[in-house]
């Protein structure tokens, strides 16, 4: 049976030498300064969070640089969304998301249910995918933004770090298998919210300093309302590029 490790630092700081990792995979992990060297790299991928890695250098060269500039060829939203500083910006970047989501979901939909419940890889799946957006909508619309106790919805999908016990006090059901119509209304319903508060953000607004703890465990912070819808913003673009990739693979098949 594959060994299996979370929630450990009992590796920080090790060395690994002479040491077999053929199909180790390393998921929510932080690689912070980690150096491969002298070993046999016949495949590897790697893939930052939020598609963001602060340096990357391979045999001595540092492809940082053309890593996210091929990432912005292929996906132009990302650069219009770094550029966004205002609430007409993030008006017009949330458009553009919806749009683009919208086309992912009916490209899904040409799919059988089955397959937008697959995990490539043992990433997220489409439908998973639509849950979690549901979830960061919940956190930073609802409960940062919008100053609710609790706008959890059961099917919303937290990271896979998030403690088990803490998702079940938000009254959330991880493990939950509703049905793909379910999924995207919900989903859509979440859109909607944050539709509309983009559309009424004013510049008061979008400076307004709220400080709250988005979910249990990860601590209060001081942001302000702009800063908290960008997240939004950046979720619904990174997670449409990983959804696409997965997609991808879906379809050839």
């Amino acid at each position: 049976m594959t060994a299996r490790f979370e929630h450990t630092d009992a590796f920080r700081g090790a060395v690994f030498q002479s040491v077999d990792l053929t199909e180790a995979v390393f998921r929510d992990c932080d690689l912070s300064r980690v150096r491969v060297t002298g070993s046999a790299i016949p495949e590897l991928r790697v893939s930052g969070h939020a598609g963001e890695i602060d340096r990357l250098v391979v045999n001595d060269v540092d492809v940082t640089g053309f890593v996210q500039d091929e990432l912005d060829r292929r996906h132009p939203e990302r650069v219009t969304l770094r550029a966004a500083r205002t609430p007409d910006d993030f008006r017009s970047v949330w458009t553009l998301l919806e749009g683009l989501w919208e086309d992912a979901i009916a490209r899904a939909e040409r799919l059988p249910e089955a397959a937008r419940n697959e995990r490539v890889d043992g990433e997220w799946s489409f439908a998973e995918t639509l849950r979690h957006l549901v979830f960061a909508t919940d956190i930073w619309v609802g409960r940062m933004a919008g100053g609710e106790a609790r706008p959890f919805h059961r099917i919303g999908l937290p990271t896979g770090d998030y403690p088990a016990e803490a998702a079940r006090g938000l009254g959330l059901d991880r493990d939950a298998r509703p049905s793909w119509d379910e999924i995207t209304e919900v989903r859509a319903g979440r859109a909607a919210m944050m539709r509309d508060a983009v559309e009424r953000l004013t510049e008061a607004e979008f400076e307004r300093v709220v400080t709250a703890e988005p979910a249990p465990t990860w601590g209060a912070v001081t942001l302000p309302v702009g800063r908290c819808l960008r997240v939004v913003l950046n979720e619904h673009c990174e997670h449409r590029r990983f959804a696409l990739r997965d997609l991808a693979v879906l379809e050839s098949r």
